[in-house]
């Protein structure tokens, strides 16, 4: 496995151990609306796009550009990995 593939791979099982209370050394950060609007758009997709390519739904990417619901665990991760290889992110999900 590649590098970038190793990396993703290590931020999730990270992600999952944070997410059921183990330490683990990672720091949280929180996403605003701005946040994950801002992400969609620098990828250049609309809220459709980017819920068709990404497999978010997109009445939860809406309530979280919307600011009525904030992304936690897998989903706050997939958003990151998404702002820093939205690529990597997608050739994932086409192996899938």
């Amino acid at each position: 496995m590649k590098k970038t593939g190793q990396s993703i791979l290590k931020g999730l099982h990270e992600a999952l151990e944070h997410h059921q209370g183990k330490k683990t050394g990672a720091r949280e950060h929180k996403f605003s609306a701005t946040d994950v609007a801002r992400i969609r758009k620098s990828v250049g997709l609309s809220q459709q796009q980017f819920s068709d390519e990404f497999e978010i739904a997109l009445p939860t990417l809406r309530k979280w550009e919307q600011g009525k619901r904030v992304p936690h665990g897998p989903a706050h991760v997939l958003l990151r990995v998404i702002e820093v290889s939205p690529n990597a992110v997608l050739k994932a999900l086409k192996q899938a």
